[in-house]
């Protein structure tokens, strides 16, 4: 069975689609990855009649309506969402909403002098011999475009110059391909089309497909739940653009979603920033008890998994499900509550988390016990546990919608307790902190989750840094203070160690720069004599610690050995195996703390 048909149409037509609704692509508030060197490149290609590619579009699956009808669906964008918008950017001058959230027009100059598109700047604003925008030149009276450029530039090549303009103002007539999806595929066949086209490039996520399908939809209201997720993603990075949904969105500004997230108004911590990825991800997880966005989909589509059928009722209780997922993630209370467990658990800066799937699975581990009714103080330890577990582990790091899908499912068939209880004998057994744990720790990348997890267990024990009589490492992380080494690098590296070797995360501490700079580079085992020397010392003493069981004390809490005071380069392979030990060893009682 032929799967698609391939027609060309002209971009204003393809246009026309956009702002009529017949295709729905991603709402203007997403950010727009592409820099304005590519939407240039792209209107050069468009000029010069140079091919841009396919854009593959596919229409929802027809649902049958409780009147016996059929209801025909949008056409869905599931690839070619950059090009559209740099379309409708340059030449219709929209704006877009770049990677940093804020809200921009990307404006194409032409200069028909010489027949080349740029970025507009400000020498080319300057420039007379420069159309500083085409959008408005496209879009407005050719004649009178040109008699005032040559009003401006009486001497150019006026056949070239009109030949020039021209060829711009018939950009919006070159065609482009698109590749319609057969209208009675199943989402199934869909998905796999999707995933293999978006194999390079800026690729879209499983996220994007579900967001276009949410946007579609307007009888269950699923454009107004596409603006919360987005907007609530923004609102987190950017609180004043509240102001701007208020002004300018003001229809959505009268919605209860939107009610429901002006406490962000004020919020300023960025511990845990969703992206709209994250926040669909937890709230259908959450709700739907599935972890594959592509059974989303299916569901907001209609379809029923026994009959292989799509049926209304199907879509508009899935679409109602979603929303009170979405509102369960954006609730004040849900979203600061499993902030401070995260924090209690030493977690106290968005840096020492890198897996994002982990803390969106512990989210979803607190949403769902408090749906189940759990005791709060169980949950605040379960979730605590599972997101430590789940990093030191590396659980989400590959195929994570399979595990998200297959742990939602255990959570939901069995106590919490017991399940954790499973995955902890089976992974975090005695050779996990004995053996791999002190392994993992073995490299030089100090963004290493086991190091990170290491920090938070120092954050949460209120460890004081390295030689430090009163500062807290909390302090030092939360001020950004700096990593330093145990065995200087500087001595290292005269003594022929390369960065692989002397930036060991074993050899790392959080320690005050003034400290560092008094311990210079000498070898532990001077430095450490200079310590104890000047001890009693208050005018020359390196750190303020005074006795040496504070300095004992002080190497404890850092999991540094006290053999290290005796130490110099021939002892640095055995310092670094002694740390991994009691790093792991630290981490171990950590864990079982939580």
């Amino acid at each position: 069975m032929q799967k698609y048909s391939v027609n060309q149409q002209l971009i204003e037509t393809l246009l026309a689609w956009v702002n009529s609704g017949e295709i729905a692509i991603p709402e203007i508030q997403r950010p727009f990855v592409w820099d304005g060197s590519k939407v240039r490149d792209l209107m050069d290609s468009l000029y010069q009649g140079y091919p841009i590619g396919y854009v593959i579009a596919w229409r929802n699956p027809n649902i049958r309506l409780k009147d016996g009808t059929l209801s025909e669906g949008k056409k869905i964008l599931i690839d070619g969402q950059q090009r559209v918008t740099a379309l409708t950017s340059a030449i219709l001058g929209n704006y877009v909403i770049d990677k940093s959230y804020e809200r921009v027009k990307i404006k194409i100059a032409f200069n028909p002098t010489n027949e080349k598109f740029e970025v507009q700047n400000p020498a080319i604003l300057k420039d007379k011999t420069w159309l500083p925008d085409i959008s408005q030149a496209i879009n407005g009276d050719l004649f009178e475009i040109v008699n005032n450029y040559f009003e401006l530039n009486p001497n150019v090549d006026k056949k070239q110059v009109q030949n020039a303009f021209s060829n711009l103002f018939n950009i919006p007539k070159k065609q482009i391909g698109i590749i319609e999806l057969s209208a009675d595929l199943d989402i199934e066949t869909v998905t796999e089309i999707f995933i293999r086209i978006n194999s390079k490039g800026v690729v879209l996520s499983q996220a994007d497909f579900a967001m276009s399908k949410i946007a579609s939809n307007e009888e269950y209201k699923g454009n107004e739940l596409r603006k919360a997720i987005d907007y609530f993603c923004h609102l987190c990075i950017s609180p004043e653009f509240m102001n701007h949904i208020v002004d300018h969105d003001k229809e959505f500004a009268k919605t209860d979603l939107f009610q429901k997230m002006l406490w962000l108004k004020t919020e300023n911590d960025d511990l845990y920033d969703p992206d709209y990825n994250d926040l669909i991800r937890v709230a259908f997880t959450t709700q739907f008890n599935r972890g594959r966005l592509s059974d989303l989909v299916s569901l907001l589509s209609g379809r029923n998994f026994e009959t292989r059928t799509y049926e209304e009722a199907i879509a508009e209780k899935s679409f109602s499900t979603l929303k009170a997922g979405v509102t369960n993630f954006i609730n004040e209370t849900n979203f600061k509550r499993f902030l401070m467990i995260i924090r209690s658990a030493g977690f106290i800066n968005s840096k020492l988390i890198r897996s994002q799937n982990a803390i969106n699975f512990a989210y979803i581990v607190y949403l769902k016990l408090k749906d189940m009714g759990v005791n709060s103080v169980k949950i605040e330890s379960y979730v605590r546990r599972w997101l430590v577990y789940s990093i030191l582990t590396g659980r989400y790091s590959s195929s994570p919608e399979s595990i998200f899908d297959f742990d939602i499912k255990q959570i939901s068939q069995k106590p919490f307790d017991e399940y954790l209880k499973e995955k902890e004998e089976g992974e975090l057994s005695d050779a996990f902190w004995n053996a791999s744990l002190p392994q993992s720790l073995d490299t030089s990348v100090a963004s290493s989750p086991c190091f990170h997890v290491f920090l938070a267990s120092q954050v949460k024990a209120n460890d004081k840094g390295f030689l430090s009589k009163d500062v807290l490492v909390s302090d030092l992380i939360s001020l950004k203070g700096d990593i330093h080494h145990l065995f200087p690098k500087d001595y290292l590296k005269k003594n022929g160690l390369d960065r692989s070797h002397y930036n060991q995360i074993a050899n790392y501490v959080y320690m005050q720069s003034e400290i560092n700079i008094k311990v210079g580079n000498k070898p532990p085992a001077d430095y450490f004599s200079l310590i104890k020397n000047q001890m009693l010392d208050n005018n020359q003493n390196v750190s303020g610690i005074s006795t040496e069981q504070e300095l004992l004390e002080n190497l404890e809490m850092n999991a540094v050995p006290a053999e290290i005071m005796q130490m110099k380069i021939d002892d640095y392979k055995d310092f670094l195996q002694l740390r991994r030990k009691r790093m792991a060893t630290k981490i171990k009682e950590y864990y079982l703390s939580l």
